[in-house]
């Protein structure tokens, strides 16, 4: 085994030997009450009896739509024991983009929270979380996962197509916990403030890490800017995370004494650019530690362990990064993995995806980067069609393709543009039908029931008609990427 990649396993074995010889050790704190990990297995075994008792079998897949709190937790291991394999869902999810998932994953069960039923009237096997809340307590034996049986399928976002199902297996969620370790310098005693959704890998690798270090998750519902350094401090947290703009929108809040009143040592995640970095550490007096990866492999390839300004480090001990193109050059990220089980099989049910991402024994990023003298990566965005917005990925396919379906849209195309906070906004260029008149405050009010929130378009551009190849694609390259020159909802 190659020198710091942890020793063989996925994650339930750990969290089983804790819960057995300290059951009083916090896991948690959930809406400000402990949870312990004695409760956790006593939970999670009920309701992994439970869903078997509901005709969920070994490798079956159970998708999930619930917002954060112990009963989540307490799903994700019960699904662990049963050898169930989780199919997280945005929350958020409505419409066509709900029911391609669905239609794909064909999950033998839905669990939902109460308040989401009405999205998903129509759907079979749903069941509410409150029912599994209310079996009767059972101890579940069974035989543990093997570390390579598929654990997790996190619906990524498309981009010249349909989301694609990525198969996360026990190991792989193990590995992601690392990762955090790494990253963040995590230790024993310190508090992991975690806002970021189950449904999210950076939220589900979350739950790994407590099982490695002597640590402890403080999840409060969701980030608010006004409220989070408040939030921060009553939880006595030493780490915060951060995706897409979540620096930029806190930089942005009126200064205020409490944001240096706290314990936070480190921030960490992924989409800090360079220019805040100073800014950051100088206002919040926080070391940040950025970071790189995909869900295909296992969250993190890299980590900035040695502060160089703006990059997002060198490869994790368990992966090679290297970059496809001419050397000194920017060029594509390519992960090869030491660990076997580091990197996906693939995705599920989409042989030409896995062929394409998966080549030789290496994962194909479509991301671009480059390195310096000193072997640091930098991250220069995304190769294929899609945007980053606030921390999700969004697939022009997966607007588009609900816009097209508008009465007075003959075509359209969606890009990402600068934003003024975070990483992009979405721009959606439409073209009306022949004799149609189309009013873009009308159609964003449409698209709104139809997109959930990441995805819908802040800017919306009428026009004539598209600049196209010859093959008929339309060419986005041509696309103006201002923003003055188009409908701005947020105006």
């Amino acid at each position: 085994m190659q020198q710091g990649v942890p020793p063989p396993g996925g994650f339930l074995e750990l969290f089983r030997a804790i819960a057995a010889a300290e059951p009083a050790r916090i896991f948690a704190l959930v809406d400000g009450a402990p949870l312990d990990f004695g409760t956790l297995d006593a939970r999670s075994d009920a309701m992994a009896a439970a869903l078997r008792g509901l005709g969920a079998a070994r490798g079956d897949r159970v998708a999930v739509m619930l917002p954060n709190g112990a009963g989540a937790l307490a799903l994700v291991f019960a699904l662990a024991k049963a050898g169930l394999v989780w199919v997280p869902l945005n929350t958020a999810l409505v419409g066509d983009g709900l029911r391609y998932i669905l239609g794909h994953a064909r999950p033998r069960l839905v669990v939902a929270d109460t308040a989401l039923l009405d999205v998903l009237a129509g759907i079979e096997g749903v069941v509410t979380l409150a029912a599994l809340e209310a079996a009767p307590p059972a101890r579940f034996e069974a035989v543990l996962p093997d570390p390579a049986d598929d654990f997790a399928i996190g619906y990524t976002s498309g981009t010249t197509g349909p989301p694609k199902g990525v198969r996360v297996s026990h190991r792989m969620l193990r590995l992601a916990g690392e990762g955090v370790l790494l990253v963040s310098e995590a230790r024993d005693g310190d508090v992991m403030f975690m806002w970021e959704p189950l449904y999210h890998i950076g939220g589900a690798q979350m739950v790994v890490v407590p099982l490695l270090r002597r640590a402890m998750l403080h999840l409060v519902p969701r980030f608010s800017a006004s409220r989070f350094w408040e939030e921060v401090i009553a939880a006595g947290a030493t780490h915060i995370h951060y995706l897409g703009g979540i620096l930029q929108i806190l930089l942005k809040q009126e200064p205020h004494p409490k944001e240096r009143a706290h314990r936070v040592r480190v921030a960490w995640g992924g989409g800090a650019p360079p220019e805040i970095w100073d800014a950051v550490r100088a206002r919040f007096g926080v070391e940040l530690r950025e970071c790189y990866g995909m869900t295909e492999a296992s969250s993190f390839s890299t980590a900035n362990r040695n502060g160089a300004q703006g990059s997002v480090g060198t490869a994790m001990p368990w992966f090679t990064v290297s970059l496809l193109g001419p050397p000194g050059e920017r060029g594509e990220i390519v992960v090869r993995a030491h660990d076997p089980l580091a990197l996906t099989r693939g995705y599920l049910d989409n042989p030409e995806a896995t062929a394409k991402a998966l080549r030789d024994g290496a994962l194909h990023t479509g991301d671009q980067g480059s390195f310096d003298a000193a072997g640091n990566l930098f991250f220069h965005g995304r190769l294929s069609d899609s945007a980053r917005v606030r921390g999700e990925n969004v697939g022009a396919w997966e607007v588009e393709s609900v816009a097209a379906q508008h009465p007075a849209i003959a075509d359209c195309a969606m890009i990402g543009v600068a934003a003024e906070v975070g990483e992009q906004e979405i721009k959606l260029f439409v073209q009306p039908k022949p004799g149609v008149v189309l009013d873009p405050a009308a159609l964003s009010a449409w698209l709104e029931t139809r997109l959930a929130r990441h995805q819908r378009p802040r800017y919306i551009a009428v026009v004539a008609a598209f600049e196209r190849t010859p093959s008929q694609r339309i060419m986005k390259h041509r696309l103006s990427r201002a923003t003055d020159d188009a409908w701005d909802r947020m105006a």
